[in-house]
């Protein structure tokens, strides 16, 4: 399986009718669970490597900000959110988390509160695997990646939140005295 298919699953559960990450999810879970039990599995493998790709200290500040904190498995669960909007919004997101500030429902987290996480994003090829099988999803040689939690700069410290993100910064962070 190409990236371009891997895409293309989402896509096509995105296209002409937008709806929550769950909905895009259960589509795409749709779509796999009539595939052949080994492209579900490389359809998983091509999202361990889109975690992978994704897995920046900045965009997990972003998400740490965004969300009022974020744990190791939050920050997979935003990750998951920024798949389900697509390729682009997430090639964006990870070439400039700052980016982020410009997306509607962002800057209306900012007053809400709300919570970006999809989990159920994730779970698409295990989902689609059991439902096409019967069986569980093989495991994965190489669980998808994130940065050290114990080597990232301290997202507690909003001077270097400003710095590195000012967009967002000013958006969820109270001005500076």
């Amino acid at each position: 399986m190409r990236t371009d298919d891997f895409w293309a699953v989402i896509g096509r559960a995105t296209a002409d009718r937008p709806g929550t990450p769950e909905e895009v999810a259960e589509r795409a879970v749709a779509e796999l669970a009539a595939r052949e039990p080994q492209e579900i599995v490389a359809w998983a493998r091509h999202l361990d490597k889109v975690l992978a790709a994704s897995a920046t200290e900045d965009l997990w500040a972003a998400a740490y900000l965004i969300n009022g904190g974020c744990s190791d498995d939050g920050f997979d669960h935003f990750r998951g959110w920024l798949i389900a909007h697509g390729r682009e919004a997430l090639a964006h997101a990870v070439r400039a988390p700052d980016s982020l500030a410009e997306l509607p429902p962002v800057r209306a987290a900012a007053h809400n509160g709300a919570v970006f996480e999809a989990e159920e994003v994730l779970a698409v090829p295990a989902r689609a695997y059991e439902r096409a099988t019967g069986g569980a999803l093989p495991p994965s040689p190489a669980p998808p990646g994130r940065p050290d939690p114990d080597q990232l700069w301290d997202f507690d410290d909003e001077d270097e939140m400003r710095r590195r993100l000012p967009r967002l910064s000013a958006l969820f962070l109270e001005p500076p005295e």
